[in-house]
């Protein structure tokens, strides 16, 4: 009798919790019993809510991205995936069809990628500059140098310790350059490649005692805790500009192309330019980035 009288009140208390249950809203069940999922809020994006992005890493190490990022999020429902790495690898993810938009810094290969048809509007947003960087007793007497070769010639006839992020960046490549442009193949023991992003690279550079080439916001982020100083910067040669543009949907149908545009036409817009134009005053006194979108663009 008691087995009888505790299967009964077993089954009284399950009706009950079934009852108080909350029930779905009209709408809700009509999308639960079509197999669709429930209808978002109004303002949420269609499709696909998040945007992957492949960037820089200086464009994360400086904190930029910490400001824009949640701006972009709240203003269109969508979230931001960041992939920060060197600009070589940003431009192959896009290449493979592994991110929705870029943001990178090296013009004649992202044109390439342009030309290949793997991206598409590829747009001017912002720039800052290089510099070069080292121990204030500069052992090879670079600062002064009327040029970024000079500078460099002085590096390699001293031998004096050079930190290479050797990663293919958008930094690595600008520094291949200018070797190249002073007519210099850096070698040996005094050319050490750290292969990883510019913050780690200033860090190494710092601990060494050696000169390294970086984004001045970078630097400025981080300049604190190294042990480097500013000893070449102005050099016409030493201009660092950033594009934003979107992985071609028409090339790679998966990518979310309406987050990719949404997130590159957020870049370029006036609110968003301010924005880029303001950061770093408060806390450097000058800006760490420069507004260019809407400018003529000859990179």
């Amino acid at each position: 009798m008691k087995k009888y009288l505790v299967v009964a009140l077993c089954v009284l208390l399950a009706l009950a919790l079934f009852g108080c249950a909350p029930k779905a809203r009209p709408e809700q069940q009509a999308d639960q019993e079509a197999g669709k999922e429930p209808a978002q809020p109004a303002g949420a994006p269609a499709g696909s809510k998040e945007v992957i992005l492949a960037t820089t890493t200086s464009t994360q190490d400086s904190g930029l991205l910490d400001v824009l990022i949640p701006i972009f999020e709240q203003k269109t429902g969508y979230r931001v995936k960041t992939v920060a790495v060197g600009t070589g690898q940003a431009l192959a993810m896009g290449e493979r069809g592994e991110a929705d938009v870029l943001l990178v810094h090296a013009p004649a290969a992202e044109k390439k990628v342009v030309e290949s048809g793997a991206a598409i509007d590829r747009r001017l947003v912002m720039h800052n500059d290089f510099i070069i960087v080292g121990p204030e007793k500069d052992p090879a007497k670079i600062k002064g140098s009327a040029t970024t070769a000079d500078a460099f010639k002085k590096i390699a006839q001293a031998k004096a310790l050079f930190v290479s992020r050797g990663d293919d960046s958008g930094t690595n490549k600008k520094e291949l350059e200018l070797w190249k442009a002073a007519q210099i193949e850096p070698k040996g023991s005094w050319y050490q490649e750290s292969g990883t992003g510019m913050g780690q690279t200033l860090n190494i550079a710092s601990e060494k005692g050696g000169y390294t080439l970086t984004d001045r916001a970078t630097y400025l982020a981080l300049k604190k805790n190294l042990a480097l100083t500013i000893l070449l910067e102005g050099d016409k040669s030493l201009l660092n500009v950033y594009h934003v543009m979107q992985v071609n949907p028409d090339k790679f149908p998966k990518v979310n192309a309406a987050g990719g545009k949404a997130f590159a036409d957020f870049m370029v817009d006036a609110e968003t330019q301010k924005v880029i134009g303001d950061f770093g005053k408060d806390k450097f006194g000058q800006s760490l980035f420069f507004p260019d979108a809407g400018k003529p663009d000859t990179y």
